[in-house]
């Protein structure tokens, strides 16, 4: 007798046994960490990388959450011109490993980035009001930031170009009716309804970015896969390295996606409500 699917509202209450197995798995690591000698100095080595990975994470999807509604609102606009020109930036950024642009970014990106400062800033120099700026002051680490904000801008810009077309037209047109500028529709009418479609991928879009972060090691950044490979070939002591390095990496992605799916939730209750 072939089984049957069960229904989607017994699904809702199945009990996270998945959740109990990882927290409990965790616990263990937790525990080895603290008494094996070996464990504790990784761990202590490898977790002051911490900050630079939230610090480029939060900083890098901030402004590539900007750049992204800014293309994916140019896309949207009346003008062929512009739309082309966002599809066009869509396209081509989307097309780019995440690594090579990294590397395009860090190291062609960047003194194209100062030689335009230099030139915005000519006439200030010659009044003696301000220095050129070398290509050495644009730090690696803000190299990767701008590189992670270029390549995950052009992801956000389709989740809130799709956010935006999935609110009902005859909403806008009565708005337009009502005498709201264009301003005043996105930020009414269109843009609490779009949120509830737009959160879900920007939130997975946020974890993906947690994890991508660790490219920036290529480039030398101190960040947690950083501070791992600068032990493990020190010490040799790769298993030990790489298992805490994975043990904080999961502690961040799983942790945030919690965290990330709670706020869905209540967003779905206050829409029914």
């Amino acid at each position: 007798m072939a089984l049957q699917p069960s229904p989607a509202g017994n699904l809702k209450g199945d009990y996270p046994w998945w959740l109990v197995a990882l927290a409990t798995i965790g616990v263990i690591l937790a525990i080895v960490i603290v008494t094996n000698g070996v464990y504790a100095q990784v761990f202590r080595t490898v977790v002051s990388g911490v900050w630079v990975t939230v610090f480029v994470t939060l900083v890098a999807f901030a402004l590539a959450t900007l750049l992204g509604l800014g293309i994916a609102l140019l896309g949207l606009s009346d003008s062929v011109a512009l739309r082309q020109a966002s599809r066009f930036y869509i396209e081509i950024i989307r097309g780019i490993p995440m690594l090579v642009l990294l590397f395009y970014v860090a190291f062609v990106g960047a003194p194209g980035i100062v030689a335009a400062f230099n030139f915005l800033i000519t006439p200030f120099v010659k009044a003696g009001l301000a220095e050129p700026i070398l290509v050495r002051d644009l730090s690696l680490m803000w190299r990767a930031i701008i590189a992670l904000m270029i390549g995950y801008s052009s992801f956000i810009a389709e989740i809130f170009r799709a956010g935006i077309q999935s609110v009902d037209h005859g909403q806008i047109e009565a708005a337009k009716a009502l005498g709201l500028s264009r301003y005043h529709r996105f930020r009414l009418v269109v843009f609490p309804q779009a949120i509830r479609v737009i959160f879900p991928p920007l939130s997975n879009d946020f974890v993906s970015m947690v994890k991508d972060s660790s490219l920036v090691s290529v480039l030398g950044v101190s960040d947690i896969t950083q501070m791992g490979k600068v032990y493990a070939s020190g010490s040799f002591r790769f298993f030990e390295t790489y298992s805490i390095v994975t043990y904080i990496y999961l502690i961040l992605t799983i942790g945030l996606s919690l965290a990330l799916r709670q706020i869905e939730q209540r967003m779905r209750k206050a829409h029914s409500r």
